[in-house]
Order: structure tokens, then C-alpha cells, then sequence
């Protein structure tokens, strides 16, 4: 009966957070355009930060139960799940992922290095604070890098016309806002304590946790914003998000992760296939990117099938 109700738990922790996390996305939306942010600094900025808090919440919850494992199985997971599942539909949503802008292109040069850093960081078992400090230096030089160019502001959204009608909308999407701040507090705690009694009760790892439900739970709010712009016709906005994404995570998330807690991998065999098949959608997504500049409909097709031969052989071999 306790392992059930742990079950039911964990489901409804997961949806907290994938639902907490698409109304962030679509309040945090409308504050800014309210405010009249640009559209870049939506995409890259806010909404990849705002489908990362999920993650960031169950890092931090973890890192202070000390299984801070769980938050790098979350991370590698939701990473391998943002550059095969999520780009390949939003692709074949929007029938064609057009990526000829000089700063999409070099973005997945960044977006390689950094998703790839994590992996080579922990290669001597841990992901310590000295490292921690690294990746949120990476994160800062990147975000100082993205915000370098002023050309790279120049499309604001649109604003309603009805003073009054704006000023009380945008106080209920930040009350919403921290409506959702609130839901993920809770349903991260519920995950990591949920997560911590499946590790000990079924002798599940908490990374494998991590990787395979963790992180797809996780990854739901990014789709929910991804297909959103993709059937909007916006992609650069799709593949910004993404990108974005991936970096807030493997830079920002772990790195304050490691500072509560160091990240010490003892046993690596839950994460072997998990770093190998990360590495080679980062591959995968950056030579298909930067082929014509553009991900095709048989390239989102191939990626999808990366993920189901991954998901396949964590299971045959857990």
C-alpha cells in the first residue's frame, strides 16, 4: 500500500511540475509582452529559464536531501530527451526547421561544448563546488555573449492597446507566476522523496530515476512552449528555447547543485548509455543544423528513433 501510494505520488508530483511549468510559460509570456521585451530575449532568456525551473527546483530539493545524483540523471535525461524528442517534433509540427541565422548557428557550437562539459567534468567521479563555479562561469559567459549584439533586439512584441486592460492582466500573470513558483516547490519535493523511496525499495538507481521518468517529466514543459512557437511559424524561437534550455541546465542547474552539494558519481554504470547517446544527439543536432541550415523532416525522424534505440537499451539492460 506505501509503494503505491509513493507511486501515485510521484505521478502527481510529475504533472505538478510539468503543469506549474507551462503556466510560468505562458504568464511569463504575457508579462513580457506587457513590458515590451524583445522576442530574442523571450526565447533565450526568460523562456529558457523559465522551462528550466523544474529542473533547477528538484536540483536544489535534492542537493539539500543529498542525492544531488538525482538532479544529474535529471539533467542528462531531459538534455537527450530536448535534442531528439522535442526538436524532431517541433520540426515536423512546423515541417521544416529553417536555422540560417549566424546567431542559431553559432549558438549550437555553444550548445555542444556546454552539454558535453557536465560529462567531462565528472569523468573523476564528481561534479565538485570548484566545478560548479565553472559551469556557472560558462552560463555567465555565455548569457554576456548572447546579450552582446544589439542587432540581435530588434522585434519587440506586440502590445494591447487598452492601458488599464494591460495593467490588470499583468498583475494576474504575476500573481500567476508565483502561483506556479509555489506548485513547483511542492511537486519537486514530492518527486526527490518519491524518487529517493523507489531507490531504496527497488533497488533503482537514483540516476536511472533521473534519466528515464525524472527528466521526461521535466522536459514536458519545454515541449509545451516548443510546439506552441512551432505551430506559430516561429522557429528561431523553437531553437532558441531549446538550445537555451540545454545550457541553463547542464551550466546553471548543476552548478548551483554542485555548490549545495557535490555531485559524487559512485557507480557510473546507470549513466554509461545516457552519456554516450548525449553526446551523440549534440553531434547529430549540430551537423544536421548546420547542414543547408535547416532541420529536415527525415532528420526529426532519425532523431526519434536515436531516443526510442536509447530508451530500448536502458531498459533491456537495467
Amino acid at each position: 500500500m506505501i509503494a503505491v501510494w509513493h507511486i501515485i505520488i510521484f505521478i502527481l508530483s510529475c504533472f505538478l511540475l510539468s503543469w506549474s511549468g507551462s503556466l510560468l510559460i505562458s504568464s511569463l509570456t504575457k508579462v513580457a509582452r506587457f513590458l515590451g521585451w524583445r522576442e530574442f530575449v523571450v526565447a533565450f532568456f526568460i523562456m529558457s529559464f523559465a522551462t528550466s525551473l523544474p529542473n533547477l527546483f528538484v536540483g536544489i530539493t535534492s542537493a539539500l536531501y543529498k542525492i544531488p545524483e538525482l538532479s544529474f540523471g535529471d539533467v542528462v535525461g531531459g538534455n537527450v530527451i530536448d535534442l531528439t524528442v522535442v526538436i524532431a517534433l517541433a520540426t515536423l509540427v512546423n515541417r521544416g526547421l529553417p536555422a540560417d541565422s549566424k546567431m542559431v548557428q553559432a549558438s549550437s557550437i555553444f550548445t555542444l561544448i556546454i552539454a558535453v562539459a557536465p560529462l567531462l567534468l565528472v569523468a573523476d567521479g564528481q561534479i565538485s563546488r570548484a566545478d560548479g563555479l565553472l559551469l556557472i562561469l560558462m552560463f555567465l559567459l555565455y548569457t554576456c555573449w548572447i546579450f552582446s549584439k544589439q542587432e540581435r533586439f530588434t522585434k519587440t512584441y506586440e502590445i494591447a492597446a487598452d492601458k488599464n486592460k494591460r495593467q490588470g492582466s499583468a498583475l494576474k500573470d504575476v500573481s500567476i507566476v508565483i502561483f506556479g513558483i509555489i506548485l513547483l516547490l511542492v511537486g519537486a519535493k514530492g518527486v526527490v522523496v518519491s524518487a529517493m523511496y523507489f531507490a531504496s525499495n527497488f533497488h533503482m538507481s537514483l540516476g536511472l530515476v533521473g534519466i528515464l521518468i525524472v527528466g521526461l517529466g521535466n522536459c514536458l514543459p519545454e515541449m509545451y512552449f516548443t510546439l506552441f512557437a512551432a505551430r506559430m511559424k516561429e522557429p528561431w524561437m523553437v531553437i532558441g528555447n531549446l538550445m537555451g534550455s540545454v545550457i541553463v541546465c547542464a551550466t546553471l542547474v548543476l552548478g548551483i547543485v554542485a555548490l549545495i552539494q557535490p555531485i559524487v558519481i559512485i557507480d557510473f554504470s546507470p549513466y554509461a548509455l545516457a552519456r554516450i547517446f548525449l553526446v551523440l544527439a549534440t553531434l547529430f543536432f549540430l551537423v544536421f543544423i548546420r547542414t543547408d541550415r535547416q532541420l529536415t523532416k527525415k532528420e526529426a525522424l532519425f532523431m526519434l528513433l536515436l531516443y526510442i534505440i536509447f530508451l530500448i537499451c536502458e531498459i533491456l539492460t537495467k
